[in-house]
This record gives C-alpha cells, sequence and structure tokens, in this order.
C-alpha cells in the first residue's frame, strides 16, 4: 500500500507539473537577425566573433544565443534591391556610374536588380538576378513627374510584401536613394503610422535597409524642415532593420562612391545571430539590443526583430 501511495503521488505531482511546464514551452519564442561587425580598420580580416563574445536581450528580457554564423562561403547568399526615388532630381545622372560600379562590384552569386519608388509602389525593372548586365539594363534616370514617389514607407512596405525571391538563407539587402520625406505627412512625426507600417513590414520580411540621401524635386522644392524631417524617419527604419543612413547634410552628396563602398565591405563582414526567447502567445515584433564584448569594432545589429514560436521554421 505504501508502494502504491508513494506511486500515485509521483503521478499527481507530475500532472500538477505538466501545466507548468507546458505554459513554459509555450512562452519559448525563436528569432534570428543579421549582425554587421566592422573590423577596427580598413583592410583587416573579419572579426572572430563567438557566442561567448554577445550579450543579447530582447523586450529588456535576456535571450540566449544558440548559433552565430558567419555568411560567407556556402552562407554568404545576398539578394540586393536598388531602389530609386522615382522623382528624383535629373542630376541624378552623375550618380549611375557610381551605381552600375556597385552592383558590379557584388559578390559572383548575389542576386541584384533596380527599381523605382512610383506612387507609393516598388517598381522593379526585372527579376533578382547575378546577370550584372542584365540588372543594370534597368538603371536609368528616373522618368517620373514631380513628387510621384508620394511616400517610400509605401514603397519599402509594397517591397517587402511582394520581395522577388523565396530563398529563405538569402540575406535581402535593399539601398533606397530618397531624401525620406512622407508626403502624406511632411512633419517630423515619430508614430508616423507610414513609417511604423514599414518597419514592421521590413523586419517581418528580414529586409535590411539602407539609404542614401538625395533630393526629391518633388511639387516644389522641399523645405529644410521637411528634408530634416525626412532623414529623421528613414533614420527610424535603418535603425530598426540594421541597415544605415548615409547622410551628410542638406546638400546632395557629390558622389556615391564612399558610401557603396562602405555598404559592401558591410556585406563581407555579415553573421547570422540565432537565439532563443520568451514569447507571450503569438509570434510578434520585439526590441532588441546586443553588445559585443571586444572593443573596437563598430557592430551594427537590428533594434527591432520578429520572434516566432521554437521549433517552427521561420520564413
Amino acid at each position: 500500500m505504501k508502494r502504491a501511495a508513494i506511486t500515485v503521488g509521483v503521478i499527481l505531482g507530475a500532472l500538477l507539473l505538466a501545466p507548468a511546464i507546458f505554459a513554459q514551452g509555450e512562452k519559448e519564442g525563436q528569432g534570428s537577425a543579421i549582425v554587421t561587425i566592422l573590423p577596427k580598420h580598413e583592410g583587416d580580416s573579419s572579426v572572430d566573433a563567438a557566442p561567448k563574445d554577445l550579450s543579447l536581450k530582447t523586450n529588456g528580457k535576456e535571450a540566449t544565443v544558440s548559433k552565430w554564423t558567419p555568411l560567407r562561403g556556402d552562407r554568404g547568399g545576398l539578394e540586393v534591391v536598388v531602389l530609386i526615388d522615382g522623382s528624383a532630381r535629373s542630376s541624378l545622372g552623375r550618380q549611375l556610374d557610381d551605381i552600375s560600379q556597385f552592383v558590379q562590384s557584388l559578390p559572383p552569386n548575389a542576386r541584384a536588380t533596380i527599381g523605382y519608388m512610383e506612387n507609393g509602389n516598388a517598381a522593379l525593372s526585372g527579376p533578382l538576378t547575378t546577370d550584372r548586365a542584365a540588372a543594370l539594363r534597368g538603371l536609368h534616370i528616373p522618368a517620373g513627374s514631380a513628387g510621384s514617389n508620394g511616400s517610400p514607407y509605401f514603397a519599402l512596405s509594397d517591397l517587402a510584401k511582394r520581395w522577388p525571391s523565396d530563398d529563405a538563407s538569402a540575406r535581402r539587402e535593399v539601398l533606397m536613394v530618397t531624401n525620406g520625406v512622407d508626403e502624406y505627412n511632411r512633419r517630423l512625426d515619430l508614430d508616423d503610422p507610414y513609417v511604423q507600417a514599414a518597419v514592421n513590414d521590413a523586419v517581418r520580411a528580414r529586409i535590411i535597409l539602407y539609404a542614401i540621401y538625395w533630393r526629391d524635386q518633388g511639387r516644389v522644392d522641399q523645405t529644410q524642415y521637411a528634408n530634416n524631417a525626412g532623414q529623421n524617419l528613414i533614420q527610424i527604419v535603418t535603425d530598426a532593420t540594421g541597415g544605415k543612413n548615409f547622410w551628410i547634410g542638406s546638400g546632395n552628396p557629390v558622389s556615391f562612391q564612399p558610401f557603396l563602398e562602405e555598404l559592401n565591405r558591410r556585406f563581407r563582414n555579415q553573421y547570422e545571430l540565432s537565439f532563443s526567447t520568451r514569447l507571450n502567445g503569438k509570434p510578434e515584433i520585439q526590441t532588441m539590443r546586443l553588445k559585443f564584448s571586444a572593443p573596437g569594432n563598430e557592430v551594427t545589429a537590428p533594434q527591432q526583430v520578429y520572434v516566432g514560436h521554437a521549433g517552427v521554421a521561420q520564413n
């Protein structure tokens, strides 16, 4: 009898613990992010990082780094979309050679295409391709009328929802040539719903956004206030996705070359960070904070990440 009582007690204890274990399992989520770590000096070899060098928090709570993968060789899949403001000034033509050289300098296995922001859409000139000549056939001076872009954030959301590839292993990198001004809300509104929608759509689609400032001719010349507001808004998106906003002031840059050279350097020094963390219910976008223990290196990580259920493959 005593043995039977012990057995019953063990079973009851297990049953009582089961809901707690199940609930804990339901709160376990997983996600991944692309992190850029530039060496201290240009020309240095890539940083030799390991999971032990990383400290990660999502939604303010400790997360566990499960994998840290250098994105080179067989894991170096790369997809690049150059998205140009469809109503940019015709003087943008002086930058087309720099853009052409950038596309041609991408790794041989990288796939690229050119697109234009037109009436809130991302109008791609062709599919993603490793054929550089084919990709560059779509590069031209924007033909859109003044103000035809409308909102770069509409265009980014459109691209995120219709990304022209289903390769889940490839990095999705977007370079936008834009002043960042939202024609539907030209003031500096950090809660701009179109900007927030673009962030959510880009993060869910695993897009990393970079931007080069170029003044839109617009319906009329943009005010200095509108241009500053636009750059602050586009900065929100680049920071959220782990990219960078190349902006040196209100004037158009003389050349895109230094920005594009840095962008290529960033592509060569990227890593995929896989992690597990707490998840309250359904998949969601969480804030992310990453610390890298090796000093002196420039680390760029997304501020927001998409977290899904553990054990379920992420798209």
